[in-house]
């Protein structure tokens, strides 16, 4: 799990680094792949049948359904890039990081864990970028990255929600995404850009 965990804290790290949005995407999709091996990987240990079932619908959901939508988008939007101050959120995602590990080993010694950790800083930086970003397929990102911390943060805590549950999360998470790809083409067709920040004019 300290492999994992590294890789998908420097996943979540490099997002806050991009500004290309197939770039960013590509990143959500590796992981998402290392939160299925995750699941994978509590299953073996626990031995509970359902993680792995889990970590076949976080493989069919997120890495596919999810990032094929966003890949098909980013297709459609070949100017679009993010602006942003990519130092400031690189040295905020680097604080996130330390802030949880050092939240895990003072306030919750008898479940400080590499795992839990990463799971509260993949939560924080997924939050970040909901608050920093202004382009639409970066806030997805964004919650993607956030879910995923919390989902992590759900198997740190209980060794495996139970499936009904998983599943109920899963559905959630893809109408959001269904629904955010929706507006962002409707973003796209009524304002030529899907720069969240231009919806400031309609303030009135």
């Amino acid at each position: 799990m300290t492999l994992l965990t590294v890789l998908l804290l420097a996943g979540a790290v490099l997002l806050t680094r991009v500004s290309s949005l197939r770039t960013a995407v590509g990143i959500l999709g590796f992981q998402s792949v290392i939160v299925a091996l995750a699941c994978l990987i509590f299953g073996l240990k626990t031995g509970e049948f359902h993680m792995y079932i889990a970590a076949v619908l976080t493989a069919v959901i997120k890495v596919g359904l999810i990032v094929y939508s966003l890949w098909r988008v980013t297709l459609q939007l070949k100017h679009e890039r993010e602006i942003a101050n990519f130092n400031v959120s690189f040295l905020l995602a680097i604080l996130a990081i330390i802030v949880s590990y050092g939240f895990v080993n003072k306030v919750l010694p008898h479940m400080a864990g590499e795992t839990l950790g990463a799971a509260i800083a993949l939560t924080m930086i997924g939050l970040l970028m909901i608050i920093a970003r202004s382009q639409a397929i970066m806030q997805v990102v964004g919650l993607i990255t956030m879910e995923n911390g919390l989902y992590l943060l759900g198997l740190s805590i209980t060794k495996g929600l139970p499936l009904i549950i998983e599943m109920g999360i899963f559905f959630d998470i893809l109408v959001a995404v269904v629904v955010l790809v929706i507006l962002t083409h409707r973003l796209k067709y009524s304002f030529e850009t899907t720069d969240t920040s231009i919806l400031n004019e309609l303030k009135g």
